[in-house]
């Protein structure tokens, strides 16, 4: 079979699944939706890991176009493929969290009505993120864009019923719209300069961006180079969540948990970070722009991460991980270590779905409780996910030999080793941001699965382990938790992997670090003379400390300081100030412009006020229609007589 049969039957196996069980679901039945929809995930997954391991055997890159839409004076609109080594990473990673959710959403999403058409939705969820990561050229990447957005809006929405729910998906539809606005401005600044929405085309045609400028505002020019890179940023910006469009992403737990780990793992949320990794000739071009994402990665790093400290909801708890996780990643591209990045990307990817799949367990065994301080004493019940979990955890916290070890770490040391401007604030918040990721991460774990147990009597006595439809996914996404990073961190970051697919500056941070790379194990024992593993150890012993020795404390310690707990609780106050001043001022702006503008100018004065003045006009000419005729003959005298005097005055 041919790359380019491959390439569709990747991304359109999930698609069918997804037509016939969300059009077709009630005629087919349960079994039969889930069935064609994992097997049209896992057509994708097998599809997806032959091609990486012919890409890693040498195989050439693949760049085709498929179909041409339209061609528009000389601009072409087609829908390609682009497999290169970073996306046949980029699919692998997909498609495999993709079908552990699938396998594991038959457990958890069991006797719920709408079973067949979220199975339609995950399954449509997959086709976009793999459109989006294969794609060769700006209009299909921006197809995938919008399609993810919309997709999530469903799926965070999914139980329509609620109110939060729907509060939430659209948060998450209007805040990726801004973040979209600029993302869709950088591709028109694209093709104003470069001419081609292909991505080979504008990255051989950056030269012809760099000198020019635009005036955005009067008198102050703006390099064209900086202006596309800082565009697509924003977009990235809302799509993976960082400060300040991340609002939306803690309120998305409204949805069901498999959609939490697909969202928040592998899919949507990457989409930013993969991006601005392919587009990595451009941002090279841009020091400004790399400037500009190394600081908001590294306050999303670590201010996201001290408000996991504070929240009760376990699942909530894992996504202010992935906000912070998120804003590592955006800190490492804005670093310059594009590798790295993405290779925490992948890492991430397997240990935050096992944690969020774990958490998933957690709550179907408390028959839906989501409060941590109702939980407590697991570990006894339900082994397989406090061990599983226990994985996760270490692996998030980056515990030395875990996955996330090696790539938390490295993405520390390259923003030290960096040059971009801003590359010392973020150092010092990536490494205060390893200490508050141990420190809320082992409160999740202490606080569900140790100490006292806090459940109900009723539901002490149904607790059980979750059946193998939900612990077989947590069991194989622990598994790479584990190995993947003594497997990859060589051969990914530190050889040619990405040669040709990522642009890295010869002098950058991975290539220092390369040069003092000598095998995982190396890397592991350097962990020893790095202050990463033992802030990491810190917050886990504080977490031990507070949360189970002495589990008083941290009431006394909300009390003590009452202003910065509120800050916390209410996080940074974000939300109030979108609700009560964006919101509100967009409301009571556009009230004002009714008002005065339609209601006042265009109703009042143009239209009706336009009637009126007709209206007045014909009551006065109307008193010349008297229906006398000397009246009339009166009037044609006097009319005479001026136009007779107007001739004798011209002559």
């Amino acid at each position: 079979m041919s790359f380019e049969s491959l390439c569709l039957a990747i991304v359109l196996a999930p698609l069918v699944a997804a037509i016939v069980s969300g059009l077709g679901g009630r005629y087919i039945g349960r079994a039969a939706a889930h069935t064609l929809c994992i097997a049209g995930v896992t057509v994708s997954f097998a599809a997806s890991a032959w091609i990486l391991w012919q890409m890693v055997q040498g195989a050439p890159v693949f760049n085709q176009t498929v179909y041409t839409w339209a061609v528009s004076d000389g601009l072409r609109m087609e829908i390609g493929f682009l497999v290169d080594n970073l996306s046949a990473l980029m699919m692998t990673v997909v498609s495999f969290v993709s079908l552990a959710v699938h396998v594991y959403t038959i457990g958890y999403m069991r006797g719920d009505p709408g079973y067949q058409r979220f199975f339609s939705y995950i399954s449509l969820f997959t086709f976009s993120m793999l459109m989006l990561v294969m794609s060769n050229n700006f209009l299909q990447l921006f197809f995938g864009w919008e399609a993810v957005g919309l997709v999530s809006y469903l799926l965070i929405g999914f139980w329509y019923k609620r109110p939060t729910a729907i509060f939430a998906n659209l948060k998450a539809f209007i805040v990726n719209r801004i973040g979209d606005f600029g993302f869709i401005v950088g591709i028109a600044v694209i093709v104003a300069y470069m001419g081609s929405l292909d991505y080979v085309e504008v990255f051989e045609r950056i030269p012809r961006a760099i000198g020019h400028d635009l005036y955005l505002t009067p008198g102050e020019p703006s390099k064209v180079i900086t202006v596309i890179c800082v565009a697509l940023f924003l977009g990235a910006m809302g799509k993976s969540a960082q400060v300040p469009l991340h609002v939306w992403l803690p309120d998305s737990m409204e949805g069901p948990t498999p959609i939490s780990a697909l969202i928040h793992a592998a899919t949507m949320v990457t989409a930013g970070i993969f991006m601005v990794a392919r587009m990595s000739p451009l941002f090279q071009m841009s020091p400004d722009a790399l400037h500009f994402i190394v600081v908001i990665g590294a306050t999303t790093a670590l201010f996201m991460g001290l408000l996991g400290l504070v929240n009760n909801d376990i699942k909530r708890v894992v996504a202010y991980s992935t906000l912070s996780q998120l804003g590592y990643m955006t800190a490492a591209l804005g670093a310059g270590a594009y590798g790295a990045g993405i290779f925490h990307l992948m890492t991430h990817a397997f240990f935050k779905a096992l944690l969020f799949l774990a958490a998933g367990s957690v709550i179907i065994g408390l028959h839906h409780e989501q409060d941590m301080r109702r939980m407590g004493g697991l570990r006894r019940y339900m082994p397989i996910t406090y061990w599983t979990c226990l994985i996760g955890a270490l692996a998030l916290v980056g515990f030395p030999g875990f996955s996330g070890f090696f790539s938390k770490d490295l993405i520390v040391e390259a923003v030290k080793a960096s040059h971009t401007t801003g590359s010392e604030y973020a150092y010092g918040c990536v490494l205060l941001g390893v200490f508050v990721t141990a420190l809320y991460t082992f409160r999740l774990v202490f606080m569900t699965f140790h100490g006292r147990e806090r459940m109900d009597e009723h539901t002490r006595e149904h607790l059980h382990e979750s059946p193998w439809v939900v612990t077989l996914p947590l069991i194989a996404l622990a598994i790479p938790s584990i190995a993947i990073g003594w497997l990859t961190i060589g051969p990914v970051v530190f050889s040619d992997f990405f040669a040709g697919a990522i642009a890295h500056a010869p002098d950058g941070p991975l290539a220092e670090l390369g040069a003092e790379f000598h095998g995982p194990a190396e890397f592991v024992l350097h962990a020893l003379r790095s202050p990463v593993l033992y802030l990491a150890l810190a917050g886990i012993a504080t977490a031990w400390y507070l949360y189970l020795h002495r589990p008083e404390l941290p009431e006394r310690i909300a009390t003590r300081y009452a202003r910065l707990y509120r800050l916390l609780v209410n996080k940074y106050y974000f939300d109030w100030f979108n609700e009560n001043v964006v919101a509100t001022g967009v409301r009571n702006f556009g009230g004002s412009l009714w008002r005065r503008g339609d209601e006042t100018v265009i109703d009042g004065w143009l239209v009706n006020g336009s009637a009126r003045a007709v209206g007045a006009l014909a009551a006065v000419v109307r008193q010349v229609q008297s229906g006398y005729l000397y009246h009339y003959a009166f009037a044609m005298i006097i009319g005479l007589s001026l136009l007779l005097g107007w001739l004798l005055l011209r002559s």
